[in-house]
């Protein structure tokens, strides 16, 4: 059933069976959000299912899902900006008080939001934008979803170590000491 996923969205990452997986981070899954009333819209899950709190993660695993937080925050800025000129900034946010898992969202903000919400939290948006279909996530944000993958793409190329050829400084020489 469709709708399965959404009772064990890491379990299901973790199987290949989450539809909403952008990328597998080193941390955990970069997600685009169920509902896209601010295009965009973005979660990194992390890849321990039992995992309730930042604080329950090793130091280098939570430095690592901290990373990779930042990262698709980039990754979303980067696209979203692009697709929107009336792109403003990402707010990302650690809150845990519904979904019992650890998990960060990524949310891209516009001009064009009203201006009583525009600098609010995204959560005093009207219930409606959370379950009306028209919000949902759908094959019209499939060319934003593509985007943000390649950027996170683009990112991780950009992280890995430039690898140093035979006299290039900072290039191990033969014999030194």
């Amino acid at each position: 059933m469709l709708s399965d996923w959404k009772n064990d969205r890491i379990g299901s990452a973790l199987r290949g069976g989450n539809p909403t997986v952008l990328r597998r981070l080193e941390a955990g899954f970069a997600v685009i959000g169920d509902v896209q009333f601010l295009p965009g819209y973005s979660v990194l899950l992390v890849d321990e299912p039992r995992v309730q709190r930042l604080s329950e993660l090793s130091r280098a695993k939570r430095l690592a899902f901290l990373s990779d937080m930042d990262r698709l925050g980039e990754a979303v800025e980067r696209a979203c900006r692009r697709a929107d000129p009336a792109f403003r900034r990402v707010n990302l946010e650690i809150l845990g008080n519904t979904d019992g898992f650890l998990h960060a969202h990524v949310w891209p903000r516009y001009e064009w939001e009203p201006g009583d919400l525009v600098g609010m939290p995204v959560w005093l948006y009207p219930r409606d934008r959370w379950s009306e279909r028209r919000f949902a996530l759908g094959p019209r944000h499939d060319a934003l979803r593509a985007a943000i993958g390649e950027e996170l793409d683009r990112l991780s190329e950009e992280d890995r170590p430039a690898v140093l050829g035979p006299g290039a400084p900072g290039a191990a020489v033969a014999g030194a000491v």
